[in-house]
């Protein structure tokens, strides 16, 4: 007698995506660990603007050479100079960006439950177009707080006057002058560098998460939630280096009324390369890997902990 026919296997149903705890999961993870690595990141847009001189000077030697000038000159709280902007704007950047991978993920994933890596890059590279719209005002503003400092010790070696402005002023007169697409200034180089960081960065995580220990309920421990975004970060800063320290030149100000320096990012590539050769594209590369991996590693941990899910009582 033949064995009966076993009924077809059926494709899981996928879980819900309820996005609004992901939201306040990633607003927390980006208030913490902004806060945590600032004034790292402050060194980090020093150092990609100074210009070497045409024999060689520099204003910064390396990272802990312009830590010292910033607290000779600025004091502690120097260090956090235009961190008030970049916290209230990180909520909702972070928010976006980490809670958007997800529910793409989400909606990518095969019936069966697969996620081929072309689709994580996918549903990372629309994370990244995402968070756009909050990240290039953010780091427009952002920039010229933490630039000014640099912009002032030069001008008091050159016994030129230099008056401090705060974002809101900064805010103000780019609209004034140029409406509010003034914020928007150097938004390609914006999109460019976040659309491909998120591409590098999401899957290498998922990568880097599933190769690591698991717990008895097949979670990822959050301290290894912390390395691997920590490994992704490190890996998805370095290679995208480049395109940051083009889109920190073409959003700096140097002065009211001056004239942009580069009319666009091809004309900063051709530019940069020319002037400083091809090293230029990597100044800072070690303080925005310094930056971007506990920063991701911090913002990966806090939102696996799911606060949002407990302060609205959904399941995780």
């Amino acid at each position: 007698m033949s064995a009966p026919n076993k009924p077809p296997e059926q494709n899981k149903p996928l879980p819900v995506f309820n996005l609004l705890p992901k939201v306040i999961n990633g607003g927390i993870a980006g208030v913490v660990g902004v806060t945590c690595v600032f004034p790292i990141d402050m060194c980090k847009t020093r150092l990609q603007n100074q210009h070497i001189g045409p024999n060689g000077e520099r204003q910064y030697r390396n990272m802990p050479d312009c830590i010292r000038q910033t607290l000779r000159s600025d004091g502690f709280f120097g260090m956090y100079r235009g961190s008030a902007v970049n916290i209230l704007l990180i909520t909702p950047e972070k928010a976006i960006k980490l809670s958007s991978n997800d529910m793409f993920r989400h909606y990518l994933t095969k019936p069966n439950g697969e996620l081929p890596v072309t689709r994580q890059m996918l549903a990372g590279g629309m994370a990244g177009a995402c968070q756009v719209i909050i990240t290039t005002p953010m780091e427009l503003l952002k920039i010229q707080m933490q630039d000014s400092g640099r912009q002032a010790d030069l001008a008091k070696k050159a016994g030129i006057p230099f008056e401090r402005v705060s974002a809101l002023q900064v805010a103000k007169r780019l609209v004034r002058e140029r409406g509010v697409l003034g914020l928007y200034r150097g938004f390609r180089a914006c999109a460019t560098r976040d659309i491909s960081f998120s591409i590098i960065f999401f899957p290498t995580y998922s990568l880097v998460s599933d190769l690591g220990p698991k717990l008895e309920n097949g979670a990822t421990p959050f301290w290894w939630s912390f390395v691997s975004g920590l490994t992704a970060g490190s890996i998805a800063a370095f290679l995208d280096t480049p395109v940051d320290v083009m889109k920190t030149r073409l959003q700096t100000i140097d002065k009211v009324g001056a004239a942009p320096k580069y009319k666009g990012l091809v004309d900063c590539v051709k530019t940069t390369y020319k002037e400083e050769g091809f090293f230029a594209f990597f100044k800072g590369g070690g303080c925005r890997v310094m930056v971007i991996a506990p920063l991701f590693g911090i913002a990966q941990t806090v939102y696996y902990f799911g606060i949002g899910e407990d302060i609205l009582g959904y399941k995780k």
